[in-house]
């Protein structure tokens, strides 16, 4: 098993950095609905210099009531072609956990053709906490255009799921707590049972990831060990919506192990159609 590059700069990089000529920052915050907190508010309150706020909710397919579904190739050309961004850039994304949603704005942009794509190891959080400068606003760049590449098979609809789980052709991990995905615990979504596709394994995200940072080598092996997942084998990443499921994502592909497909409609999709099987308790 090799590690790769790794994905991550670090905040004595990008200070050293930040401001030169296509370098791009993203504020990718998100929060669950049971956090209580307003990306938006806080970003213009206070972001590092010069970053563009990326809202996951309004870069999405807004033909449907899943929250945050990838947009077509398309419209994500278009909508960050407008915010000033190509994809000859470096982009640098981070958010206001740490390591949370910031992957699956990674994980988009490396789908649609950007190469030089990294996440701020710690965050925000690491950022405030150096002591190092925020301004409030809403900076902006001159629109340019993105040339979008058709993005690989990478992305899994429910049928996909389905057949990889009949078949046994990859592991279906899926990224929630450990309480929703046993249904021990209420889902945040009002409304959503919780509980698990069957077949699947669970591997929290929280377990990959420690004060806001992506675990060693050594402790996410583990921690994939510990969920049943054979990492010589492929893998299929889940979640709640489609978030945490690229926490995941962006911690196999440290290991070397990049997963087969992300389920883009994740537990919200298929817990909510009401006429797909839910497991309870442990796989």
């Amino acid at each position: 098993m090799t590690a790769r590059p790794s994905p991550f700069v670090s905040t004595e990089w990008l200070a050293e950095k930040r401001g030169r000529e296509g370098l791009v920052v993203l504020d990718a915050s998100y929060y669950l609905p049971t956090q209580n907190r307003d990306p938006e508010a806080e970003y213009r309150a206070a972001h590092i210099p010069g970053a563009l706020r990326f809202d996951i909710n309004a870069v999405a397919d807004q033909t449907t009531t899943l929250p945050h579904m990838l947009p077509t190739a398309e419209d994500f050309a278009a909508a960050v072609g407008a915010m000033g961004i190509a994809e000859t850039d470096t982009i640098v994304v981070y958010d206001g956990l740490g390591l949370f949603s910031a992957p699956r704005v990674w994980w988009t942009f490396r789908l649609f053709g950007a190469r030089n794509v990294f996440v701020l190891e710690g965050g925000f959080p690491r950022w405030i906490a150096e002591g190092r400068p925020v301004e409030s606003g809403t900076p902006t760049r001159a629109p340019t255009t993105f040339r979008v590449t058709a993005p690989a098979d990478l992305v899994a609809d429910v049928a996909r799921v389905q057949k990889t789980i009949a078949e046994g052709s990859a592991q279906v991990v899926d990224a929630r707590a450990a309480e929703r995905f046993t249904g021990e615990a209420p889902e945040p979504r009002a409304g959503l049972p919780s509980g698990h596709i069957p077949g699947s394994y669970n591997v929290p995200h929280a377990a990959l990831v420690e004060n806001g940072v992506l675990k060693p080598a050594a402790e996410l092996r583990a921690a994939f060990a510990a969920g049943g997942v054979d990492l010589d084998k492929p893998v299929l990443t889940t979640c709640g919506s489609g978030v945490s499921a690229a926490v995941l994502w962006i911690a196999l592909h440290t290991l070397g192990r990049d997963p087969v497909a992300l389920y883009d409609g994740s537990w919200t999709e298929w817990a909510g159609r009401g006429d797909l099987p839910i497991a309870t308790g442990k796989r």
